[in-house]
């Protein structure tokens, strides 16, 4: 990995106790990186654009990864889409504005596969971006998300700024959303399963018909991913944001797919579960194929190291409270005590009610 960022320079993780963020804090702590910034919601509000602008001029990191962000799964996103628009738009803009006027060198932002339409060729590469309607279930967010790479885009034409815009795949990994209300669908299926073996069940229901195909990355190769693409050297780091015709967008991909069918299946043999699955064909499927294409990463050199079935061993490890530092054996990196706390408090909630286990069968 080439070093660009020196060890001693500022660096804001901003959204740094998420899924996303705190793989990013990891993976730089492990590089030696100390002299990271890290604020709680209740240091600074990236909503409020008076303290994140006050927040940038007084500390003026050097580098940013932009992680923060309002997530959730299908429930979530048809539930409260104006949430998820309009408070991701707020911290988009009130971090990359603020992070221009105090000149941070580079700036990474996070977004999601969800930017591409529904119907996108596929693997989907940057380049279908903005060229077919969106799945509607997650539009509010994809939306947004279009439009923090639409931000980076202008500052970077208009400014000179060098701001790049990843794209992860579908992620999971340590210190993942396991409330079935508003969690994504990997980390939902380990809680249902979970849950199945706690309560004696036979059956667990997922939602749709397990026919969509998806690509799933563990939340520490992404980490590993953002580091080395902030890390490259200027003349390649140039060839992803300096191009004013081609929007600074890199998918940050696995490469490999599975339906979620397959899925369920992994995840009741990581979890040793040999009882039903059974499909809600009720409930919506969303988009019907999401691999993206990773070529342009991969062409850097780099590849993801944790498969799907080790992904989710060290997940569950981690929900389940079985291990207390589950990445260390795989990558050298240790969890978080609030990722351990968290998942402790997962298993906790999920063995409170066995009794109607059909209520608590959501993605």
């Amino acid at each position: 990995m080439s070093n660009y960022i020196r060890k001693d320079a500022k660096i804001f993780v901003a959204g740094h106790r998420g899924l996303a963020g705190s793989a990013i804090v990891r993976k730089l702590r492990s590089l030696g990186y100390e002299n990271l910034l890290l604020r709680t919601r209740q240091e600074v509000d990236l909503l409020d654009s008076n303290a994140v602008s006050s927040f940038f001029a007084e500390q003026r990191p050097d580098f940013v990864f932009l992680a923060a962000a309002k997530v959730g799964g299908i429930l979530a996103n048809r539930n409260f889409p104006a949430d998820f628009i309009a408070q991701n738009l707020r911290i988009q803009s009130n971090v990359i504005e603020s992070a221009y006027r105090a000149q941070v060198k580079r700036l990474l932002f996070l977004g999601s596969s969800c930017i591409y339409p529904k119907l996108a060729r596929q693997p989907m590469g940057e380049d279908q971006l903005l060229t077919g309607p969106l799945e509607f279930t997650n539009r509010s967010y994809a939306v947004a998300k279009i439009a923090g790479i639409e931000l980076c885009w202008a500052f970077n034409r208009q400014h000179g700024t060098e701001y790049l815009a990843a794209m992860p795949t579908n992620l999971y990994g340590l210190g993942d959303n396991y409330d079935l209300e508003s969690s994504h669908v990997l980390p939902a299926l380990i809680r249902k399963v979970h849950e199945a073996k706690q309560c004696g069940n036979r059956t667990v229901t997922v939602w749709g018909t397990g026919t969509p195909l998806r690509e799933f990355l563990f939340s520490d190769d992404m980490a590993d991913a953002c580091v080395f693409l902030l890390n490259l050297p200027k003349d390649e780091f140039h060839k992803l944001t300096g191009n004013p015709e081609m929007a600074p967008l890199v998918n940050v991909g696995s490469g490999s797919e599975l339906t979620i069918g397959e899925l369920a299946k992994k995840v009741c043999e990581v979890l040793e579960f040999d009882g039903e699955i059974v499909f809600d064909t009720t409930k919506p499927d969303g988009t019907p194929r999401k691999l993206m294409d990773s070529s342009k990463l991969f062409s850097f050199g780099w590849k993801p190291k944790i498969s799907i079935e080790e992904g989710i061993r060290i997940a569950y490890a981690e929900f389940s409270g079985k291990s207390q530092s589950p990445v260390e054996d795989v990558n050298e990196r240790t969890s978080s005590h609030e990722s351990k706390n968290r998942a402790r408090d997962s298993v906790a909630l999920d063995r409170s009610d066995c009794a109607d286990p059909g209520q608590r069968q959501r993605n």
